[in-house]
């Protein structure tokens, strides 16, 4: 999907309906080949003045600096904003979708206030029972969503980071877990570690636990 401006017309929307706390949640690292699935939820005020506002976009379209600029301006407008994750080995255990979905509540569970209202990227939440919507391509479609992607993003992006350090030799504060050329290549030679995901080809091949 092209990169383009998102907009607050959902929320808008609901506003008129007469929800107040509108909470924008998206995940990231859901096709990475190793580490967390994060997500983020995030309410913000009704209306402000910002001229960071017009940069924000889909986390995907944005650069690192970008991303990293805009972070601290969004923490800082917001309502409330929540975080979670799930590691690799529960993503193991129960596979992707149920994990995201998970790192998805943990988020919103620490909003405070409640949110009235979910707009999600993509999914419905049917371990909650808040009213909500899911929108494909919410991240690139709506602000708050794109908020959110942008929290998980830069989260997950600097733990991804620390997590070098620990497991060196892999390459993964450059390419966060992906499954680039890069990082293939060095799974070959140097076989998973504990912080890759089993359950994914090819590293359950590689570790001899798939057949």
């Amino acid at each position: 999907m092209k990169s383009q401006k998102p907009s607050f017309a959902e929320e808008k929307l609901l506003k008129k309906q007469g929800y107040r706390f509108i909470a924008g949640v998206d995940e990231v690292g859901r096709g990475a080949l190793m580490g967390p699935v994060m997500a983020a939820a995030v309410i913000l005020p009704e209306s402000f003045k910002a001229r960071w506002k017009s940069r924000v976009r889909d986390s995907k379209q944005l650069t690192p600096e970008t991303r990293e600029y805009l972070f601290g301006y969004i923490l800082e407008a917001s309502i409330s904003y929540g975080i979670g994750s799930c590691h690799n080995d529960k993503i193991d255990e129960v596979g992707i979708a149920k994990a995201t979905r998970l790192a998805m509540v943990e988020a919103i569970n620490q909003l405070k206030p409640t949110p009235e209202f979910l707009l999600i990227d993509y999914v419905k939440l049917t371990e909650l029972s808040l009213p909500q919507k899911g929108i494909k391509h919410g991240d690139s479609l709506v602000f708050s969503i794109a908020c959110a992607s942008i929290i998980a993003k830069v989260t997950r992006d600097r733990l991804v980071v620390d997590m070098d350090k620990d497991y060196p030799g892999y390459g993964f504060a450059e390419h966060k877990g992906y499954g680039t050329e890069g990082h293939l290549k060095c799974l070959r030679e140097k076989g998973p570690c504990p912080l890759h995901r089993r359950s994914f080809s090819p590293i359950g091949e590689l570790a001899g636990l798939q057949r």
